[in-house]
């Protein structure tokens, strides 16, 4: 069995939530404004809320790798939801959600995923802590692009 990880990523920002939820639903664009990254690739477009958009997405990391795996998208609830399912080098479901308070938009996102890079398994019992602390380090640079992208301010809650 794959080891599994569940992270849980919240974001604030100074940016009202249409804005926000506008950046962050258009995958595609993600390589302009995330430095991790590296490429967004449509491979089947989807319905006209997005269910069923299908992306391949590479993407760098902190440390010396990196990943490549499919996102097609499974639940849009417009300004409140977007949900993926991953196969490839990571497998699971990502999950969007999206909350406005006062004039900034809360942001949390979940992450519940198995690795199936074979090294990854191996070293997973000794190097979980490593992993986690690449993600939370990619997640950064998300908030970090998102705030540019709006010229808006924001943290990591």
């Amino acid at each position: 069995m794959s080891p599994r990880y569940e992270f849980v990523t919240r974001w604030e920002i100074d940016a009202p939530l249409p804005a926000v939820y506008d950046v962050i639903s258009r995958p595609l664009e993600w390589p302009q404004w995330w430095r991790a990254v590296v490429r967004m690739v449509e491979l089947e477009p989807g319905d006209a809320d997005g269910v069923g958009h299908l992306l391949r997405s590479t993407w760098r990391t902190s440390l010396p790798y990196g990943f490549t795996f499919d996102m097609r998208t499974t639940r849009v609830e417009k300004h409140r939801l977007l949900e993926a399912e991953a196969v490839g080098d990571l497998a699971g479901i990502g999950r969007w959600t999206f909350e406005a308070h006062r004039r900034r938009t809360r942001i949390r996102y979940d992450w519940q995923v198995e690795t199936t890079k074979r090294w990854m398994q191996i070293l997973a019992p000794v190097a979980r802590p490593v992993f986690e602390w690449n993600h939370s380090v990619v997640m950064g640079w998300g908030l970090d692009g998102l705030r540019r992208r709006l010229r808006a301010g924001g943290f990591a809650t």
